[in-house]
């Protein structure tokens, strides 16, 4: 086994990608695959879930490693019964990615729709981190699992974008509780961080930041690229890195209650 193998390998581990069928979520389990870990992608439909399996590979050595499960990780039993699919296919899961989120649109503080706002932050801090979290650390403290946790904050977990109010303050809170419960665990040797994308173009944001007529940045996406210090979007690939780094406990063992921003110098750009 070479040096960076045994620092970053990860073969006998289990981890479970909540939001795997996500652009990002599919790129992170690619990752997590090449780094030799069991797979398990949950996903709201069975058809993202299917559409994300096929897309990480169809090889026999990489199927045999891959579980998909349609998943509603809103819902607490849904959760406790996809765990419970995941501990009987493989060993027990000692990782989880929560990559559940997005936003809902945009609009004047004034005219916010409460409704939508509580659907935005259900989705992003309840499904995308609260129930996977508490049943996941539950299993772990039970078992005795030092088990470990990424959660994916946001631009917005540190300065808020105009228009998308549910979405700022669940990202806001995601980033809170990545903290507090990082402390909460760390006696179960279990750990907990982040990874804060900056702006990568996906499904969820792609027309924001690019006008599909034209191709040309859209008037947000010209002021996001004014002040990202690299002058250019993300590619989902470039959150590899991190993922890794984190997912490993020889490499990052003494790592808890951090979130790191991969964002083109977006946080520190200043005039």
């Amino acid at each position: 086994m070479s040096y960076l193998e045994n620092l970053y390998g990860l073969t006998g581990q289990t981890a479970i990608v909540a939001g795997g069928a996500g652009v990002i979520g599919t790129v992170m389990a690619d990752a997590l695959l090449d780094a030799g870990a069991n797979v398990v992608i949950w996903s709201r439909s069975q058809a993202s879930v299917d559409q994300a399996l096929e897309a990480l590979g169809t090889e026999a050595e990489r199927t045999q490693r891959l579980q998909g499960r349609q998943v509603d990780t809103g819902d607490e039993k849904q959760v406790d019964q996809a765990l419970e699919a995941a501990c009987r296919q493989f060993a027990n899961p000692d990782i989880l990615i929560n990559a559940v989120g997005g936003n809902l649109g945009k609009s004047p503080f004034v005219e916010i729709d409460p409704d939508r706002f509580e659907e935005v932050l259900r989705l992003n801090l309840v499904a995308g981190l609260v129930i996977p979290t508490k049943v996941a650390a539950a299993y772990w403290i039970a078992e005795g699992i030092a088990g470990t946790i990424i959660n994916l904050t946001s631009m917005t977990s540190y300065n808020p974008l105009s228009g998308v109010w549910g979405y700022d303050a669940a990202k806001a809170g995601v980033l809170n509780l990545t903290q507090a419960t990082a402390n909460a665990f760390a006696c179960h040797g279990i750990r907990v961080n982040a990874i804060a994308p900056g702006f990568f173009l996906g499904k969820q944001n792609r027309a924001l930041l690019i006008d599909e007529a034209t191709g040309d940045y859209t008037p947000r996406g010209q002021a996001i690229i004014a002040r990202t210090p690299f002058g250019r979007f993300g590619t989902p690939q470039e959150l590899v890195g991190a993922t890794l780094f984190l997912a490993s406990r020889k490499a990052s063992g003494f790592v808890t209650g951090v979130s790191i921003p991969v964002d083109g110098g977006y946080l520190i750009h200043n005039i």
